[in-house]
């Protein structure tokens, strides 16, 4: 996709949003946008983010590959990335194709001349225009609700997004197993995250795809593994706070096995790649209670640029 059709994409995500859906209001807009076939969701608040010291040389450790490309290519476009307040996002598991709504500080009109000017011509899908960039059904698509919102994802997936969005078919605030693990995150972190079943594998070893080249076969590790929510606080320190939900207490006390000796390898790696600096996963805190893991880190920011990545979305 070339970088002229890409910032167009983000544009008309981010168009004619300001602040009145911005923090918990979004966040429950959102949710009860996507579809239940989502196994997995993603907050995050650039705005918070761009808060935090040194954001500039920081944020490819909290964004994910494809959402630098976004953001990115929207700057070079003329439109800052100040503009970007808040994004929901959701996957199917396995599939790196996400699909989600996004806040900011946009105006509809602009966009609307943007696109008049690029000579995209909207497509209608369930009674909304949608712009789309590709051919087929994977091809992306964006559609702006209202002034203050809008909504993204492949064709194949956004019409059951705008469906549920409609109230016409069932969503995430109707899933309980959801809205029981929303109690689980601090919704005041920078980014949070929720993943259910075999999404659970899919999150973590994203996570460690780039650590010390780990060779596991993440789906087995997790099968016993009913869900999964995280935190990353960037505060004065960058705070990351996960919980593993196992089937019984004996899947959860085999799991905190595995998970000690990823702690002794992520260890061993950091101490050979940056043996002149603090090992902050020394200090990683992984206990157990009944069938729930939680794992903590806390890193400086000084630490923070010489790690992989902090557990925000990789794909």
């Amino acid at each position: 996709m070339s970088r002229t059709v890409l910032s167009l994409l983000v544009a008309l995500v981010l168009a004619g949003l300001p602040q009145k859906v911005a923090g918990q209001d979004f966040v429950t807009t959102a949710m009860s946008g996507l579809p239940t076939h989502t196994m997995r969701v993603e907050y995050s608040s650039p705005s918070k983010l761009r808060a935090v010291p040194n954001y500039q040389s920081l944020r490819g450790k909290f964004l994910g590959p494809r959402l630098q490309q976004i953001e990115s290519a929207l700057d070079q476009n003329g439109i800052s990335e100040d503009d970007i307040d808040a994004l929901m996002i959701g996957w199917e598991p396995g599939d790196i194709d996400l699909y989600g709504y996004a806040s900011g500080h946009f105006h509809k009109a602009q966009v609307a001349n943007r696109a008049a000017a690029q000579s995209f011509t909207p497509t209608p899908i369930s009674g909304q225009q949608a712009y789309c960039f590709s051919a087929g059904a994977t091809g992306t698509c964006v559609v702006i609700l209202e002034d203050s919102f809008g909504a993204f994802g492949p064709l194949s997936s956004l019409t059951t997004l705008l469906e549920a969005h409609a109230g016409e078919a069932p969503n995430l605030n109707s899933d309980q197993r959801f809205t029981r693990l929303m109690g689980d995150v601090n919704k005041d972190a920078s980014i949070w995250g929720i993943a259910l079943g075999r999404a659970v594998g899919d999150w973590f070893g994203a996570w460690l795809s780039s650590q010390n080249n780990l060779k596991l076969d993440w789906g087995q590790v997790f099968q016993k593994v009913d869900s999964l929510t995280y935190s990353i606080d960037a505060a004065d320190k960058v705070n990351m706070d996960i919980k593993l939900n196992c089937a019984t207490p004996a899947d959860a006390a085999t799991l905190r096995q595995v998970l000690e000796g990823v702690k002794m390898a992520q260890q061993l790696a950091w101490q050979m790649q940056n043996p002149d600096h603090a090992n902050p996963y020394t200090a990683m805190n992984i206990d157990a209670h009944d069938t729930q893991i939680g794992l903590r880190i806390t890193m400086d920011y000084s630490a923070l640029t010489l790690a992989s990545s902090v557990g925000a979305a990789r794909n």
